[in-house]
C-alpha cells in the first residue's frame, strides 16, 4: 500500500491517515516530520536542508526528493507508506515517480479526500482548541473544554480570511497535481463530507484493503 494523500486543509486527511496507521501499521510520512528527523539525525541531506531552513529559504526539490527516497528505505516502510504533504507540484510528482521506479516501489494510488470548500470554511472557522489539554472541538462546545474545563479558543489561522486564503493557495498549487495523478490513472477520490468512519470504510474499499 504505497499512497500519496491529497486534500485541502481541513478535509480530514490526518484523520484518515491515523485510521490507516492504527489498523495497518503503515507509516504516515509528512514532509515536516521528515525534515525535522533528518536535521535531528544530522544526515548529509539533513545538514543541507538545515542550511536552507536556517536561512529562511525553501528547501529545493532535489534535497526533498533525496530525503523522501532516504526515508522510504527505512525498515518500517517495507509494507508500504502514506506520503502526506509531498509532492506539492507536478514536477515533484514526476521526480518522485522516477525515484520510486528505481526502488521498485511504485505508487498504488493518489488518495484525494474531497470536501466542498464552503464546508471546509464552516468546519475550520468553527474549530476551537483547549488551552489546557489541547482538545480540538467546535464552537458548539462553548467556552469551557468538555474534557478538562479549560478555556476553549479559536486559533489565529482559523479565521475566515486566513482559511479562504489557505484554500486558494491549495487550489492553485494542487489542481495540476490532481490532474497529473488522474492522467496516470492513480487518482482515487473519496467524498470527505461525511462521518469519518463512513469515509474510512470507503477509503479501504477503494484501496482494496
Amino acid at each position: 500500500m504505497n499512497i500519496v494523500l491529497l486534500g485541502a486543509p481541513g478535509a480530514g486527511k490526518g484523520t484518515q491517515a491515523a485510521k490507516l496507521v492504527e489498523e495497518f501499521g503503515t507509516p504516515h510520512i509528512s514532509t515536516g516530520d521528515m525534515l525535522r528527523a533528518a536535521v535531528a539525525a544530522g544526515t548529509e541531506l539533513g545538514k543541507k536542508a538545515k542550511s536552507y531552513m536556517d536561512a529562511g529559504d525553501l528547501v529545493p526539490d532535489d534535497v526533498i526528493i533525496g530525503l523522501v527516497t532516504e526515508r522510504l528505505q527505512g525498515d518500517d516502510t517495507a509494507n508500504g507508506f502514506i506520503l502526506d504533504g509531498f509532492p506539492r507540484t507536478s514536477a515533484q510528482a514526476v521526480a518522485l515517480d522516477a525515484e520510486l521506479s528505481k526502488l521498485g516501489r511504485p505508487l498504488d494510488a493518489a488518495l484525494l479526500i474531497d470536501v466542498d470548500p464552503e464546508v471546509i470554511v464552516a468546519r475550520l472557522t468553527s474549530r476551537r482548541m483547549c488551552r489546557e489539554c489541547g482538545y480540538i472541538g467546535s464552537a458548539a462546545d462553548g467556552a469551557a473544554c468538555p474534557k478538562c474545563g479549560g478555556e476553549m479558543y479559536q486559533r489565529d489561522d482559523d479565521n475566515e480570511t486566513t482559511v479562504r486564503n489557505r484554500l486558494d493557495v491549495y487550489e492553485t498549487s494542487t489542481s495540476p497535481l490532481i490532474d497529473y495523478y488522474r492522467g496516470c490513472e492513480l487518482l482515487v477520490t473519496i467524498d470527505g463530507d461525511r462521518d469519518p468512519s463512513v469515509v474510512y470504510a470507503d477509503v479501504k474499499e477503494a484501496l482494496d484493503l
